[in-house]
């Protein structure tokens, strides 16, 4: 359902009844004024967000899954339909490790569980340049999260190639991450 909040022209312009019919609108909406209430304790920190789907992509985005999990997205800087988002990539990422792929995480869903997906991002470790260290980090809540979100997606594509190993060339498009000038120790 698509609502129209113009203001109507035979109303005054001023900002009092502006500020009226601003509050109006968001409490026709849901929206609350009241301030979140605080975490318990010890709670880690997460994304809030109408549901667990919305919170997945809101991190989907924010956490640039899409920058490597999803084809061109950083080329036509995030102008990818999202039916498009997170099918892998088969441009391959080159460095000292060898080429490694953005795995196809819509695939990869089909193949784990909720609490396997979870146990992955929390202890898994891997070649660059996937940023392990920082996604281990997540909380259990938003992990979950972005599970559901890509599990809405649905599956759809290819798996992406297997790594290549240091010293061989790949046979895919690749972006070259090879350290160059390096200080002599």
């Amino acid at each position: 359902m698509k609502t129209d909040f113009r203001i109507p022209p035979q109303l005054p312009s001023g900002s009092a009844v502006r500020a009226l019919l601003v509050l109006a609108v968001l409490g026709h909406l849901g929206c609350r004024s009241e301030p979140e209430q605080e975490p318990e304790a010890g709670t880690p920190p997460h994304i809030m967000a109408a549901d667990a789907v919305e919170a997945g992509r809101y991190l989907a985005i924010v956490a640039g899954c899409n920058d490597c999990h999803t084809a061109g997205y950083l080329q036509q800087e995030g102008r990818i339909p999202e039916d498009e988002w997170l099918a892998g990539s088969a441009m391959g990422w080159r460095g000292p490790w060898g080429t490694t792929y953005a795995t196809n995480l819509r695939l990869r869903v089909q193949e784990v569980s909720e609490d396997e997906w979870v146990r992955t991002l929390h202890t898994r470790t891997a070649r660059p340049p996937m940023p392990w260290m920082n996604v281990n980090r997540m909380s259990e809540r938003d992990a979950r999260a972005l599970y559901r979100y890509i599990r809405a997606l649905g599956p759809k594509g290819e798996p992406m190639p297997a790594p290549v190993p240091p010293g061989q060339e790949p046979a895919t498009p690749y972006l070259s991450l090879m350290p160059q000038n390096l200080p002599q120790p």
